[in-house]
């Protein structure tokens, strides 16, 4: 018989995660949803180098660092700040990088700073994905 049993990725092991829902996670994870496209751009265009194809990010794995108001109370232009853990195939995390963004009206969402903080070595069979490497496995 083979239990196998989801093991806790270094990637994730110091980031609190939700345990029930909530009117303010369900307005976080509106505002992922929102930033998201912005967000995949920004990892897409980082990663490009390294990467035969880009890293995804989904929603929840987006995390609200700071979000400051630009103009003071009741102005209506964030800066957020959040971490981000892109991935490839079945959640193989390739980094964590931290980005700013500016939220104002329109609605858009501009990137201000991108920070790559942490790589994570891909497993064997991913490691095709790499740029410089054969395609075959």
């Amino acid at each position: 018989m083979l239990i196998i049993s989801p093991l806790e990725t270094e990637a994730h092991s110091d980031i609190p995660k939700p345990q029930q829902d909530s009117t303010e996670l369900q307005l976080q994870d509106m505002l992922m949803l929102f930033l998201r496209p912005t967000i995949q751009d920004a990892v897409n265009n980082y990663y490009s180098k390294n990467f035969k194809e880009p890293p995804l990010v989904f929603p929840y794995d987006i995390d609200v660092v700071q979000i400051k108001r630009k103009n003071g109370f009741r102005g209506f232009a964030f800066l957020i700040t959040v971490n981000v853990m892109p991935f490839v195939g079945p959640h193989n995390y390739v980094g964590m990088d931290r980005m700013t963004l500016e939220v104002s009206a329109g609605p858009t969402a501009k990137l201000i700073k991108y920070n790559h903080l942490k790589d994570f070595e891909l497993p064997p069979n991913w490691k095709h994905i790499l740029r410089g490497t054969p395609n075959s496995l």
